[in-house]
């Protein structure tokens, strides 16, 4: 169908169970695919991690398409599926729990295999001081991301702890979205396990449902 929406929702929590983000990333498909039509992939980097980049692959990358070898198409094999599932799609949902104060290492992997001069990014010195723009273009991206502690907002008591939110703010450009289609919801406190857990988690599905609904009438 024409008319259908692409989605692609990237699950990064290595839980499989008692996962927020997991909740929240099907909360936000259900209540998108109420209103819209859709067209969904999903890719699970937290229960199957993809490959870690190396020096390999980083020859391949920047060598020019038409002399890599046969060897190196194959390196870059998995790179290629992974950027064909953001340009296809319309919206990115990253489900991104908090570890250690930044990303799932998965997740981190995922961003360095779709970092790809020519792919999602231009590097043209002639621009000066910022060589770098982003290739794709015009995506909604949704982070839906739970917190163990609390306070990691700009200004907050932990926000200088806070690694998550900048390397997803810096990274978006990767996947085309710009800051001002970047949405995040967040639940916090669920290492406390207390009523502050409680209603952070019931804000963050209200949020989550609020953002899918939003989203629906703007691409409506």
């Amino acid at each position: 169908m024409s008319n259908e929406t692409n989605i692609l929702i990237i699950n990064s929590s290595v839980r499989q169970t008692r996962s927020i983000t997991r909740e929240l990333t099907a909360l936000f498909l259900e209540t998108f695919s109420s209103h819209q039509a859709t067209r969904v992939i999903h890719r699970d980097v937290g229960l199957e991690p993809p490959s870690f980049i190396n020096e390999a692959w980083i020859s391949a990358a920047f060598t020019s398409e038409d002399q890599r070898t046969p060897e190196q198409k194959a390196i870059l094999k998995e790179s290629d599926q992974l950027i064909d599932e953001i340009a296809r799609s319309d919206i990115i949902v990253l489900g991104v729990p908090m570890y250690n104060y930044s990303m799932p290492a998965p997740l981190k992997a995922w961003f360095d295999l779709i970092a790809r001069v020519g792919q999602t990014f231009s590097f043209d010195l002639a621009r000066g001081d910022y060589p770098i723009e982003a290739i794709l273009k015009n995506k909604k991206l949704l982070v839906l991301s739970s917190r163990g502690e609390f306070g990691f907002e700009e200004g907050a008591s932990r926000s200088r702890l806070n690694g998550l939110d900048p390397a997803l703010r810096a990274c978006a450009h990767y996947l085309g979205a710009a800051p001002e289609n970047m949405t995040s919801v967040i639940a916090e406190y669920e290492e406390f396990k207390d009523e502050r857990w409680l209603a952070s988690v019931e804000r963050a599905r209200e949020n989550t449902a609020r953002a899918a609904r939003q989203l629906a009438m703007q691409i409506g």
